[in-house]
């Protein structure tokens, strides 16, 4: 990418910078904020755009600004230098100032400006344009927070503007300061840690996601009712994490293709390759974790309808019983209103009725009364009523 000045070689210590223990996210009361500058999270607690500004000559800080307007000033005053300018939301002026001096092109700085833009690496004559999707995993909400970062770099400058909390950029600061040989290869050293930041960022998600893919089959077993929208919840999320990384991949082949054509030095095109591996493990991961939710997702609609037929299948056969219960009352009913009804027609007292002076009466009526009551049960009884 560029040819400004001669670099010096990494030295041996391979991802030594990369193994350091991280910083604390919020760093503590009056010193430098998540990218450098007197913040909390990495926005400035006054409100200004501007996280933080540094000037570097052979890897090592030179100067360290108070405006952009010195920034630019000290710049000329150092053309061997770079700066390293972080902004979080910057203003369309703060944008526009940047612009002019560096030389920026017009459809770049429109994108800086508007947040949700798809991951992407253009270039424009010397300058890159990068758009990162960086994650992180809350634990509370167990929900994936995304953020979305834009990067310039030229030939003697890098300038990141965040939409959001992740990532944190104060640590990669820190860590390529620690590291002078790494920041003394320039801006295209720089752009490596950013996207090794950004993809190291993945792996806590893809943990997280995993734990919460293994809470859900047990729900889904459990017969919990509220997993299906979890699992809905969670496919989005997991929709706008493939978006997020699966572009990455073209994007690093395409930068590690630069690297090569503007002569780059092989050892950061190597540590290049290792954040393309990373990256291309995370995007086949996240899409066995759409295809994991689907599975689960068929699963859940397949035992909820099994709940379902078992519960018609038992309301099915308590109505069976039901009937059964109703024809046995309703037989036995039949049964008993037949004597009532014998006894009610000679219980009246007519005069006129010929069986009342009938020496055999009384024994009939308890014989009609009897065979009545025999032949409804032994009818019922064929029936299965009783």
């Amino acid at each position: 990418m560029t040819e400004r000045r001669v670099r010096p070689a990494l030295s041996p210590m391979k991802h030594a910078w990369r193994k350091q223990t991280p910083p604390p996210a919020v760093p503590p009361a009056g010193s430098s904020g998540a990218d450098g500058g007197p913040a909390v999270d990495g926005v400035p607690r006054d409100g200004a755009s501007v996280v933080h500004a540094a000037l570097y000559r052979d890897g090592r800080r030179v100067s360290t600004p108070d405006s952009l307007a010195d920034t630019f000033r000290e710049l000329r005053e150092y053309p061997s230098g770079m700066a390293w300018i972080g902004l979080h939301r910057p203003s369309e002026d703060e944008i526009h100032s940047l612009a002019t001096e560096f030389d920026l092109h017009p459809l770049a700085v429109e994108d800086a400006l508007e947040a949700h833009q798809r991951p992407k690496l253009e270039r424009y004559g010397e300058t890159l344009f990068v758009v990162l999707r960086a994650a992180r995993y809350l634990d509370a909400a167990e929900e994936v927070d995304f953020g979305e970062l834009h990067v310039f770099v030229g030939r003697d400058f890098v300038i990141t503007v965040r939409h959001g909390a992740a990532p944190d950029l104060s640590a990669v600061r820190r860590r390529m300061e620690e590291t002078p040989e790494l920041l003394a290869l320039g801006p295209e050293a720089v752009l490596y840690a950013i996207l090794d930041a950004v993809v190291d960022g993945y792996a806590p998600v893809v943990e997280g996601v995993q734990n919460d893919i293994d809470e859900i089959e047990t729900e889904v077993f459990r017969g919990d009712p509220e997993v299906s929208r979890r699992i809905y919840e969670l496919s989005r999320e997991m929709v706008e994490f493939q978006r997020a990384t699966r572009p990455l991949v073209g994007m690093l082949h395409n930068l590690m293709a630069g690297f090569a054509k503007y002569r780059t030095d092989e050892e950061l095109q190597r540590y290049l390759r290792d954040v393309a591996d990373h990256v291309t493990h995370t995007s086949e991961r996240v899409d066995g974790f759409r295809q994991a939710l689907a599975d689960i997702l068929t699963v859940n609609s397949t035992l909820v309808t099994q709940q379902q037929n078992a519960e018609m299948r038992a309301l099915a056969e308590a109505g069976f019983e039901q009937n059964e219960e109703i024809k046995k009352i309703s037989a036995w009913a039949a049964i008993l209103f037949a004597p009532t009804l014998v006894g009610t027609i000679y219980g009246m007292n007519f005069e006129a009725m010929p069986e009342l002076d009938w020496a055999f009466g009384y024994p009939f009526a308890i014989l009609l009364m009897a065979v009545v009551c025999t032949s409804l049960y032994v009818i019922f009884k064929k029936r299965d009523w009783l």
